[in-house]
């Protein structure tokens, strides 16, 4: 119907779900924030409270052209599957009409806001609150969340951010109990002085396919061969013993 729309915060482009699923389907991030507006949209246009008992997520992946893409989206927690019926987690807070009403009366009021901050503008004048003088001065990033696509190089002090290793670790079935402090810094250790530069989500991969190997090696070592068998061992086609009897037989 001409006039749908549903609600899409900017800061959904650099968020690090959107990397983590760029990551397993092996497709671009934008191509990724493309797709799940085809999802959200499909769940705004088709449900009342985000519930999807009678469609199935094979039929989403062929909507967005990517196999197990709701499979994706169901390990950075942006859809849930329960009993075989697939749902959106907070549906009522971007979708529907009560969250649709919300925005707009939001953006009413902020915009009314402005109006009257403008015109009060001139009559205001004076030097700014210590609070906000303050809050200047801090470092952009203390004020901003930090890119989890931008490259940086590890550091011995870096840390695994949690929901990317959870997920990471999820998707490759290694408990989280595996990466102890100690596999941490054999980690930064190792790559520490390289100066390679990667991203937040490519980092916590890394780690992840670092703790596999370190298992894989381990149980290598614990595996016993069966000893070779002997040359000199008895020949049972010998019938040499009964020359003994005086005689071939």
């Amino acid at each position: 119907m001409a006039g749908d729309w549903i609600k899409f915060e900017l800061t959904t482009l650099d968020k690090p779900e959107v990397c983590q699923i760029a990551d397993f389907a092996g497709i671009d991030p934008d191509a990724v924030v493309g797709k799940l507006m085809r999802v959200w949209g499909w769940f705004d246009q088709q449900t009342q409270n985000g519930n999807a008992p009678s469609v199935s997520k094979k039929l989403l992946d062929r909507l967005v052209g990517v196999i197990d893409f709701c499979e994706y989206m169901k390990l950075v927690d942006w859809m849930i599957e329960e009993e075989g019926v697939i749902s959106l987690p907070h549906f009522d807070r971007h979708n529907g009409k009560t969250a649709k009403n919300r925005l707009l009366t939001a953006k009413r009021v902020a915009n009314h806001k402005a109006s009257n901050g403008k015109s009060n503008a001139a009559n205001v004048s004076g030097a700014l609150p210590k609070e906000d003088v303050e809050k200047n001065k801090e470092p952009l990033s203390a004020r901003e969340q930090v890119d989890p696509r931008m490259p940086s190089e590890m550091t011995l002090d870096w840390q695994p951010d949690a929901k990317l290793l959870k997920t990471y670790a999820t998707h490759s079935g290694v408990v989280l109990t595996m990466f102890t402090d100690e596999v941490r810094r054999a980690f930064t250790a190792h790559y520490e002085s390289r100066g390679q530069v990667n991203t937040q989500a490519e980092w916590v991969q890394m780690l992840v396919k670092w703790v596999l190997t370190d298992n894989a090696r381990a149980a290598a070592s614990n595996v016993r061969q069966f000893p070779a068998r002997q040359s000199n061992g008895p020949d049972f086609d010998d019938t040499s013993w009964a020359d003994d009897f005086g005689g071939g037989l």
